[in-house]
């Protein structure tokens, strides 16, 4: 089987995020750079694979994806038999549909904006704004103390097993953990359980190493 394109920009947390999916799933693919810095995501040849302009984009074979959450529902279901089981008969269907849509009207809403205001913006040469900063970490932390009630029962999110809706959380698990705010994730002992259980997995380890991560700042003068 020729290897699936992801196209987008390695360091994109929604391009780590169908990363995630692709290793769990053991599957052989290749990142094809889209530089947004230029442009490259309006141009009509990108454009082709994603009308809205935006990364990722996945081709496999015939079949061409946008949305990195609907490109990874789509790779958990057709390589069901391939690698880690996403969706297992075993989880509770019903906790992994509420928490998959509990990470994209929750969770996400409040930790991308604290990914960009704090790791993104200075890389850019700009400064985070203190407001959006602290209205996002207060709103974060009220959802992870849903996240800390509800992870004190199930090891994972849709319970005893690691699915789809545990690998949707990571790549901004990963990033919120570089900022200032990782203890957000950290002064919660449950939550804090969960991300270290998703961050030891070899597959999500295997997404980390191929990521272009800055290197922290000198805390010499």
């Amino acid at each position: 089987m020729a290897p699936l394109k992801l196209y987008g920009m390695p360091l994109s947390p929604n391009v780590v995020r169908v990363a995630t999916v692709l290793n769990e799933k053991g599957l052989d693919f290749e990142i094809v750079p889209v530089d947004l810095t230029t442009g490259a995501h309006k141009q009509p040849d990108f454009l082709t694979l994603n009308p809205f302009g935006q990364i990722p984009a996945l081709v496999d074979g015939d079949e061409v994806l946008f949305e990195s959450r609907a490109i990874n529902r789509y790779i958990a279901s057709k390589y069901a038999s391939e690698g880690t089981d996403l969706l297992p008969a075993t989880a509770s269907a019903a906790k992994l549909e509420v928490w998959l849509e509990v990470e994209s009207h929750h969770f996400h809403p409040n930790a991308s904006p604290l990914v960009f205001q704090l790791l993104v913006r200075p890389l850019l040469g700009g400064a985070p704004d203190a407001a959006v900063v602290e209205k996002h970490a207060e709103q974060l932390a009220k959802v992870l103390d849903v996240y800390e009630a509800h992870l004190a029962r199930n090891k994972y999110l849709a319970g005893d097993e690691f699915t789809l809706a545990d690998a949707n959380h990571a790549s901004y698990l990963l990033y919120l953990s570089k900022t200032p705010k990782a203890g957000l994730v950290a002064a919660r002992p449950h939550v804090k359980a969960w991300w270290e259980a998703i961050a030891a997995r070899p597959a999500f380890q295997k997404t980390v190493a191929a990521i272009p991560l800055p290197p922290p700042p000198s805390s010499s003068a």
